[in-house]
């Protein structure tokens, strides 16, 4: 059972104020999409009245900070059993949605603004590089049938990813206040949230990938990187392994923490540690331990597992630190390297590094 809410207004006694009716289904609609939150948690809306592959209406389509998909179905009054039925067919329809797709609704619901860009404004950091990896399903409601309540109880036993946002509307004089509470508790609707991987990244173009260079006092420096044309990280497998991946031929964008995008370039040979790496200096190889470096590469420990390794790399463009790119919901993470596949971090370089594609 949900719980009942009680509203009182306290003056020198308290007075009990009693729910009015629910407020026109719009008008709620109106409210959650100007306020997600009321909801209970932050989201971003990506559409309104969103149409369906099946012929259905979706009234609201969100996302989260961990872009998770949210399908909100507004019911005035009493909910009936069929609106259940009608939140997991948007289920069904919700789990198709590639990438892409989540895109493209957005730019439909908010035209020339790129979601990328909107996701960092309202979370506060850049989409991760899965969206729609799960979804929810949330059926907004002034009251419930009993039946629609076990039904919603016994499909979220079966981790079937929905609840029943319930809420009242209470009017004191010229004030009108509006109360929410769940019929499940909000932690179990959020555990039941059912993984879904395909289709869930952006499709890879085959060429480009990202890597940090995560500058290092006395062990790595992006003066030497740009000067002598290389990427490195290491000081552990979980460091080194991704930047060992990088193909010969791969192009790169170069992230300094922090700081930003700072260069683009195509990978010219293999991973190798520090004290076997030979770069291209003036048309002539050079060991790099003979090189005038401002950083050591070097760490503590032994074993291979320890060491620095170092990617070359034949600069296309390179930036210092003060000219770095940046910008709102260009892609970043932590890892050393791994594919790039955001369109709108691909467009915005291949823009400012002056690039043909």
């Amino acid at each position: 059972m949900p719980m009942e809410l009680g509203l009182w207004r306290v003056d020198s006694q308290p007075v009990r104020l009693s729910p009015v009716g629910a407020p026109l289904e719009k008008a709620l609609e109106d409210l959650i999409e100007h306020d997600p939150d009321i909801l209970g948690e932050p989201l971003m809306i990506i559409g309104r009245q969103v149409p369906t592959s099946h012929g259905k209406i979706v009234d609201l389509l969100a996302v989260d900070g961990d872009g998770v998909l949210h399908a909100i179905e507004l019911k005035r009054d009493r909910t009936p059993r069929e609106a259940t039925a009608q939140a997991l067919d948007y289920g069904s329809w919700a789990q198709t949605l590639a990438h892409e797709d989540i895109l493209d609704l957005f730019g439909q619901y908010r035209p020339g603004e790129t979601f990328e860009q909107a996701f960092a404004d309202r979370f506060g950091v850049a989409p991760p590089e899965e969206i729609n990896t799960s979804h929810r399903l949330t059926i907004v409601a002034s009251d419930l049938d009993p039946a629609t309540e076990r039904i919603i109880a016994y499909l979220a036993g079966y981790e079937v990813p929905i609840n029943v946002a319930l809420f009242r509307y209470f009017k004191d004089g010229d004030r009108a206040y509006l109360a929410r509470t769940w019929l499940l508790p909000d932690t179990d609707a959020a555990d039941t949230a059912v993984p879904r991987r395909s289709g869930a990244k952006e499709p890879w173009n085959g060429q480009d990938w990202y890597v940090t260079f995560g500058e290092e006092s006395g062990i790595r420096s992006w003066d030497d990187a740009r000067r002598y044309g290389f990427v490195s990280a290491g000081g552990g497998e979980w460091y080194s392994r991704s930047l060992r991946a990088l193909p010969v031929g791969g192009r790169v964008f170069v992230y300094l923490p922090k700081t930003g995008y700072v260069a683009v370039g195509m990978v010219a040979g293999q991973a190798v540690p520090f004290d076997d790496a030979v770069l291209t200096v003036d048309g002539e190889p050079r060991k790099m331990t003979e090189l005038d470096l401002d950083a050591g590469y070097r760490h503590a420990g032994s074993g291979s597992d320890q060491a620095e390794y170092i990617v070359p790399i034949e600069w296309v463009k390179t930036l210092d630190r003060g000219s770095a790119v940046r910008e709102k919901g260009l892609f970043a993470n932590q890892h050393s390297a791994c594919k790039l596949r955001n369109s709108f971090t691909l467009k915005t370089l291949a823009q400012r590094f002056a690039l043909d594609q």
